[in-house]
């Protein structure tokens, strides 16, 4: 050991500051949610072991160890940079899709800059040492070549460390490796590092399951389904068929907003008197997960759940779906997305095809100027202005979608713009979102008044929902402030991660519904008001104009909420008074959750869609001009 010593002291300084720059970070850019000082006690040593046998692969360098050493500590701190920024918005950690995403980050430059922080920062620190220890005391960096002994020596120690903190995780939290959709609790118990290579791991498998999947696997998961109670409301089915559909996606806009003032004025002042002649569903989650807009847009079309790791956009744009637009070509619809945005943003070129659009009218259709856009697009009231004409000269009946973007994070807007002032608490970020928000609704105002003009309006069905959450549980403290509570807890933060969604049909009078319900639920229920029978077909969602005695909304990180409990953050909550109950009345939900979002992962990843023999429209192509 004395001889092995000096050879590798280099190496180990460098584990020691990613150490304990790692747990640093840990701490100040993450939310870990520490129960106890056993759990303190394992995120302070998680990381060691993977850091060595990470760095260690720089002892088969010879005379260049200290430059792997150097490499592979820049490396591990650019990871953990992108981790500290990417939770910042998400509060969730990276995966091997996530990092496949490049063509996004060209469009991301305004949001990275707001949550680049000294906290994110921090994950460089270790290199400015490393480089001066090189500099100043070269002899302490010694690279006098190591024996097969003593590299065995090494990878022997770190394994056994490695395999003891695995055995730890799993004993503190049994079957710990069944839950690879709760990415914190596998950073807490594991590490950062080791997280990351069980995600390689993760992806391996799953890229094999196409591979070997067959008929079989989709009659299994079709039984599944049709096993559901999916009925249907016979006093509204067909109540719109034949209409003209508009779906608006509004961007970050979650429920607290409806109905709310800030500074004495009305935060969604259109939105509360559109949805009194509407039917509006005042108790509905989005369910969205790394994909956000994405994801939304994928589980709102399919009545799937997205995946656990990245974005179906992204990953599975190849498979065969059964969409809305693509099942309303048999009843003569036209479709067609409106977005303001680089059309390769989220793969849409490439995803909007297999979900059957004919149309997609993107960045490259629109006029845009400095003076009328702002962050990722044109304003709200720009951007639909210029779609009216476009709008007018589809073939009817159509199904169309816009997706809003000036309710972007960060959310920024011009004074000139601004219908309410900002909200004042220590959170800039939420300063913003109420103008932003405010912003919206007065374009979609403006949206609805010029349809009226055109003649569009009286022969429309209207579906308005929020894709995700806006606010991050970063910004608790301000939302305590604006809700008038001492403190948000996971129940209040799994409360506020409902969205609105309304459906206007002319002709109708407005109702709140107040079922629990997930965006999951939006295709089946749209569709049956459109007069088309659903149930041959594959979807986990249900209809909500049906009574259900006992619903059960599920997320993506296997959290639920339903009549009489809710449960998130590893917690069972008792649903009305928000108080913890015992976990042993969450467990048959919990593993109803499992099985389900098990199904919807097998579908996806063994594009099992491919077996449907009700799928009637393989995937094609999409023009970008219409002819």
């Amino acid at each position: 050991m004395k001889e092995l010593f000096p050879k590798i002291r280099f190496a180990l300084l460098a584990v020691v500051l990613l150490w304990l720059k790692t747990y640093a970070v840990y701490k100040l850019a993450f939310d870990m949610k520490i129960k106890d000082a056993s759990e303190e006690v394992i995120l302070f040593f998680n990381p060691v072991a993977s850091l060595l046998l990470l760095v260690g692969l720089s002892l088969f360098a010879g005379k260049r160890r200290n430059r792997w050493i150097m490499a592979t500590s820049f490396l591990l701190s650019v990871l953990l940079f992108a981790n500290a920024v990417f939770y910042g918005f998400f509060n969730d950690f990276m995966t091997v899709p996530v990092l496949f995403q490049t063509n996004n980050m060209a469009d991301l430059g305004t949001s990275i800059k707001e949550l680049v922080t000294y906290k994110t920062l921090l994950a460089f620190t270790d290199l400015f040492i490393l480089w001066f220890v090189l500099r100043r005391f070269p002899r302490f960096a010694s690279t006098a070549p190591l024996t097969r002994t003593e590299r065995s020596a090494y990878y022997l120690a770190a394994t056994a460390l490695l395999l003891v903190n695995a055995a730890v995780a799993e004993l503190h939290k049994p079957q710990f490796f069944s839950r690879s959709f709760d990415r914190n609790t596998i950073v807490k118990h594991l590490g950062l590092y080791t997280y990351h290579l069980y995600d390689v791991l993760l992806q391996s498998r799953s890229s094999a399951q196409r591979v070997f999947a067959s008929s079989d696997g989709y009659t299994e998961i079709a039984n599944y389904v049709q096993s559901k109670n999916r009925q249907t409301n016979p006093d509204l089915f067909g109540i719109a068929a034949g209409k003209n559909v508009i779906v608006v996606s509004m961007e970050s806009t979650q429920s607290f907003v409806i109905n709310k003032k800030v500074n004495g004025k009305e935060i969604t002042p259109f939105l509360n008197d559109f949805i009194k002649d509407s039917f509006y569903f005042d108790n509905i989650y989005h369910q969205t997960g790394q994909g956000k807009t994405s994801d939304a847009e994928f589980i709102v079309e399919n009545s799937l759940y997205p995946l656990d790791r990245g974005s179906v956009f992204f990953t599975h744009y190849q498979n065969e779906f059964t969409a809305t637009p693509e099942m309303l070509k048999d009843r003569g619809y036209y479709s067609a997305v409106f977005h303001s945005n680089d059309k390769t943003f989220w793969n849409r070129d490439l995803m909007y095809p297999a979900l059957g659009y004919d149309r997609y009218f993107n960045k490259d259709d629109f006029t845009r100027l400095e003076q009328n856009s702002v962050g990722w697009g044109l304003k709200d009231k720009e951007f639909f202005e210029q779609s009216i004409q476009k709008l007018k000269s589809l073939p009817q009946p159509f199904y169309t979608k816009f997706i809003t973007l000036t309710n972007h994070f960060p959310f920024t807007l011009d004074a000139k713009d601004r219908y309410i002032d900002e909200y004042h608490s220590e959170s800039q970020i939420v300063n913003r979102y109420f103008p932003t928000v405010r912003y919206t609704d007065e374009a979609l105002k403006y949206f609805v008044k010029r349809l009226k003009e055109e003649g569009l309006y009286e022969n429309t069905v209207f579906v308005i929902y929020g894709d995700h959450y806006g606010i991050s549980e970063n910004h608790n403290a301000a939302m305590a402030q604006f809700l008038g509570k001492a403190e948000i807890t996971p129940y209040d933060s799994m409360q506020l991660q409902r969205v609105p969604f309304l459906i206007h049909v002319p002709g109708q009078s407005g109702q709140t519904i107040s079922k629990i319900g997930g965006q999951v639920d939006m295709k089946p229920t749209l569709l049956h008001l459109l007069g088309v029978k659903t149930k041959p077909y594959i979807e986990f969602g249900t209809d909500l104009f049906v009574k259900d005695e006992h619903p059960l909304t599920i997320m993506r990180d296997g959290s639920f909420v339903s009549k009489d409990y809710m449960y998130t953050k590893n917690t069972c909550y008792q649903m009305g008074t928000g108080q913890p109950a015992d976990l042993q009345a969450c467990e048959p939900y919990l593993e109803k959750a499992k099985l389900e979002l098990q199904q919807s992962d097998k579908l996806i990843y063994g594009d099992l869609l491919r077996f449907d023999p009700n799928n009637t429209h393989p995937t094609g192509t999409m023009t970008t001009k219409l002819e």
